[in-house]
């Protein structure tokens, strides 16, 4: 997740990225350099767990390898992000300092503040970059969208809430309990009505008048 206002640099390539020797953590898109936000909210820092946990356990023995932020991912010379999760099948991808290339899943979730970041610049790039397959977590209201790439673009397959299992199409067998992902309380005061089933107010038909013809 990163903070909406840009670091006063353009052109910013990866040499730059590896020279910034400061305690504050950047992405780079576009050559736009952009300053991670502040410490996440503890809900972003408990679906995140749990997500990873489980990402782990399905992985473990298996060619594929999780990796939480900050691990860096140079998508270009002048594309380098940090996403929430990431999975990477090729290991000849995986160097001492960094991820070189587009990994096989990433997970964003989102805030107020990365909304439009994740939504949109990093929905952009993860795209025409390679990545598989998009996750975009929202915490509350409770979502999941998981978007495929096909053709150069993402294609939305399915929206997943707190009461669903989610199937991945990439990997068929990686299935998730988002009940276990989403366990976290909520303030008194944010609560959403959402829309859900009921049953309508009692109604009366009108009956239809029956018209005798005139006689002639």
């Amino acid at each position: 997740m990163t903070n909406a206002a840009a670091r006063q640099l353009t052109g910013c390539t990866w040499d730059d990225y590896q020279s910034w020797n400061d305690d504050r953590r950047w992405e780079v898109i576009g050559g736009e350099a952009y300053e991670m936000s502040p410490a996440p909210l503890t809900r972003h820092q408990a679906v995140l767990c749990e997500l990873a946990g489980q990402l782990h356990a399905h992985f473990k023995g298996k060619p594929c390898r999780v990796w939480q932020s900050p691990t860096a991912v140079k998508l270009s010379d002048q594309d380098i992000v940090q996403p929430d999760l990431l999975v990477v099948c090729d290991e000849r991808q995986i160097t001492r300092t960094h991820i070189e290339g587009p990994p096989s899943l990433v997970v964003e979730v989102i805030s107020e503040a990365t909304l439009m970041h994740d939504r949109v610049r990093k929905f952009r790039l993860y795209a025409q970059s390679g990545v598989k397959e998009y996750w975009i977590v929202t915490p509350y209201p409770h979502l999941i969208e998981v978007f495929n790439l096909h053709k150069g673009s993402y294609v939305l397959v399915g929206g997943y809430g707190k009461e669903d299992m989610l199937v991945s199409p990439t990997f068929p067998t990686l299935k998730l309990d988002l009940a276990r992902v989403f366990d976290f309380r909520l303030e008194a005061d944010e609560k959403v009505d959402v829309v859900k089933e009921s049953r309508p107010p009692p109604y009366r038909t009108k009956s239809k008048r029956r018209v005798t013809p005139a006689r002639a």
